[in-house]
């Protein structure tokens, strides 16, 4: 085991670094998977604590991070709560530095350790009963045919705009019962929160910080209208359950419903809206595995369906990065990681791990096994939306497999950062 006290000399903190290609960011992450499969780096740019400490483990390093690059560390760490803390206190899960308060108003069960988290996901999840999971799936079928009929009348035009966008928003919308008129303004306020490095976003609103406290603010202000509204107005509404939600005592707070209020406007939005887009980018170029769905007459389309859409959530990796903080001494990959001592998951690599997934940039439906981490890498903090997540990559392809075949796309405009695998537009045509 050893230690180290310099940085690495591969640069991935930067924004110069992740305003580059996924593939140009892939030939790094390539090389550290191969070599230093767990290497010390300088603290992510973009901090919005300013300076960090000059101590921030036990280690003697002074500021910095751990990159993890490999599929099975990303998991080992995902599964190891008890030793790499989520929560606020300790740093939180973002890459950058952010404040405590901010995590604690955004991030809800992905930023708790236990025993907060299993209570408070224990609550979450009463929500989800069988008959509502049920109703919401037949909502995200109707709502995809709906957003295939306007993307056909309109004519095709940027298929983030017409298509991605609409189906999660208009899902997670109807899920807790947000009025028409709020639903622009939650798609806004998440953009701008997921672009807080992009120079658009930073160029409109003066600073990242400003940024995401007005995006916080807006999707604060439209839950706790719907906390109020139903609670004294039930409705058959996700939010009504889970205002009403009740657990061995326990109940929701208002804070804790605004924070996942917050978490599912981005987790439930913005990794939908660019996993099918990446999706169709991944049959655009390979479309020998186009053909394969289109095959047979809609038979070869239901059998490989389930396998393009996990190799959508793998191909494009939508949530990049998270962090941890260890709690105690703790080796991994031949290296001693100190107690406090910051821990990066660079979900986009273990993707593109070869030691797992064979000809990792290829984009291939029959992949099988396909233990991708978009997810997360299993754990307590798996996805606690994926089954509504698969739900609406199933119908959104299968409407536009069947009644869209001749799609054309072209390309992708990205935002620049390095928490999301944003693609901003895509112009397509017939």
């Amino acid at each position: 085991m050893t230690s180290l006290t310099s940085y690495d000399p591969i640069d991935i903190s930067s924004h110069a670094f992740w305003a580059g290609s996924d593939r140009e960011r892939d030939l790094a992450f390539a090389e550290l998977r191969r070599e230093r499969p767990v290497s010390w780096h300088p603290p992510a740019e973009g901090s919005l604590l300013g300076e960090p400490d000059e101590a921030e483990g036990d280690g003697g390093r002074g500021p910095g991070y751990w990159a993890v690059v490999r599929h099975g560390d990303v998991e080992a760490v995902s599964r190891d709560h008890r030793r790499f803390s989520s929560a606020p206190e300790h740093g939180g899960v973002m890459f950058e530095d952010v404040p405590a308060e901010v995590l604690e108003m955004t991030q809800s069960i992905l930023a708790m350790d236990e025993p907060r988290h299993n209570v408070t996901r224990r609550l979450l999840a009463s929500a989800f009963t069988p008959r509502r999971i049920r109703v919401i799936e037949e909502q995200i079928r109707a709502q995809a045919a709906a957003i295939v009929d306007a993307f056909l009348d309109e004519g095709p035009r940027d298929l983030v705009e017409q298509v991605s966008t609409r189906l999660p928003l208009w899902t997670i919308s109807e899920m807790l019962g947000v009025p028409q008129e709020d639903r622009a303004r939650v798609v806004g306020a998440v953009d701008q929160m997921v672009g807080l490095h992009d120079p658009a976003y930073v160029g409109e609103f003066g600073d990242p910080l400003m940024a995401l406290m007005m995006g916080i603010g807006d999707l604060h202000d439209v839950a706790q209208n719907l906390i109020d509204a139903r609670r004294s107005q039930p409705a058959d509404d996700l939010m009504s359950a889970l205002v009403q939600a009740e657990v061995d005592g326990e109940r929701l707070s208002d804070d804790d419903i605004r924070s996942y209020f917050v978490l599912l406007a981005i987790a439930g939005n913005d990794t939908t809206r660019n996993t099918t887009t990446h999706g169709l980018l991944g049959l655009a170029e390979f479309p020998d595995q186009r053909d394969l769905l289109l095959a047979g007459a809609g038979a070869d389309l239901e059998r490989h369906l389930p396998g393009l859409v996990e190799e959508s959530i793998r191909w494009g990796s939508a949530v990049m990065t998270f962090r941890r903080t260890a709690l105690e001494d703790v080796e991994l990959g031949g290296r001693r990681i100190a107690a406090g001592e910051k821990v990066v998951l660079f979900y986009s690599s273990a993707n593109r791990d070869e030691t797992v997934f064979a000809d990792p940039w290829r984009f291939d439906l029959t992949r099988d096994p396909n233990p991708h981490v978009g997810f997360g890498g299993g754990g307590i903090h798996y996805c606690l939306g994926h089954h509504v997540a698969r739900a609406q990559l199933r119908a959104l392809f299968r409407e536009l497999l069947t009644r869209v075949p001749d799609l054309v796309l072209g390309e992708p405009e990205m935002l620049a950062g390095h928490f999301m695998h944003a693609v901003k537009r895509l112009p397509c045509s017939r």
